[in-house]
């Protein structure tokens, strides 16, 4: 029983969803949420306020975009991409708090919640196989 409260207790501190995101967002809770994902992918869409730093760069560059000790999300496309972990990864080697965001964009966009390209907000639709959709 330990061992499992310690396991979800560890992986509950360096994880986030999509629900609880939007959720801080809308709380106003201070939070820095970055795309890791890389340019063609940023312009394609992205989640509204996040920052674009692809996790090859972040060592270079993080000091310069985000100030230190910012509570630190990250994101890439989906439970597929592992490029949400390596930005994880690389976040906390540069001595940030850093959670991932798990389902990445994929289901950000899925569960209706704001996204935009450089045209401006993209159309929001709810997918009812990973959220609730009121009856019309």
């Amino acid at each position: 029983m330990q061992d499992a409260r310690s396991y979800f207790s560890a992986k509950l501190a360096h994880e986030t969803d999509a629900s609880d995101v939007y959720a801080a967002q809308r709380a106003g809770e201070e939070l820095v949420l970055v795309d890791v994902r890389s340019a063609a992918a940023w312009d394609q869409g992205h989640i509204s306020g996040a920052i674009h730093l692809p996790y090859r760069d972040i060592a270079e560059r993080a000091a310069e975009l985000i100030p230190t000790g910012s509570s630190v999300v990250v994101y890439c496309w989906s439970p597929g991409c592992n490029a949400g972990t390596k930005g994880a990864l690389a976040f906390t080697e540069a001595g940030y708090e850093v959670r991932e965001m798990i389902g990445g964009y994929e289901y950000w966009v899925r569960e209706g919640y704001p996204a935009e390209n450089a045209s401006g907000p993209l159309p929001r639709h709810r997918d009812p196989l990973v959220s609730i959709v009121a009856p019309e």
